[in-house]
């Protein structure tokens, strides 16, 4: 996969561009691996939170579980980027957050420890948000 290999580059632009594209694929086994090193970009904290938002506006549980694993082993900076975006994604209308709320619920109780874990962190974030917007 192409984008994979443009994970890799050497130049954080093109490493952000793959995050945002990977995030369209993160249903498949493939794109999970490479999606978790983008989130967790060693190099640039900017791929952080391009792909952690990529990933957020999917705005479903398969795009949450992948933050929500990287977000449970994330050091303090990686973990202050995937919170922006979190806000950033997740902070304009309530229906959104509400919905985000509700699947990280389920996956509270996740098999994977990983994902349980940082789902209850994520979880936590978004009950902080007061959003922008909310139904009339």
């Amino acid at each position: 996969m192409a984008l994979r290999e443009l994970g890799r580059s050497h130049d954080y632009r093109d490493r952000a561009d793959a995050g945002r594209g990977l995030a369209g694929f993160a249903e498949m086994r493939e794109a999970l691996g490479p999606l978790l090193e983008l989130v967790l970009d060693p190099g640039d904290t900017f791929v952080t939170r391009a792909t952690a938002g990529a990933l957020l506006r999917r705005m479903d549980r398969i795009g949450l579980a992948v933050v929500a694993s990287a977000l449970a082993v994330a050091d303090s900076n990686h973990s202050d980027w995937i919170h922006t975006a979190i806000l950033d994604v997740l902070g304009i209308f309530s229906e959104d957050r509400d919905d985000a709320m509700r699947l990280c619920e389920e996956m509270l109780r996740d098999t994977d420890d990983r994902v349980a874990l940082g789902a209850r962190q994520l979880h936590e974030i978004l009950a902080e948000i007061d959003p922008a917007l909310r139904p009339a």
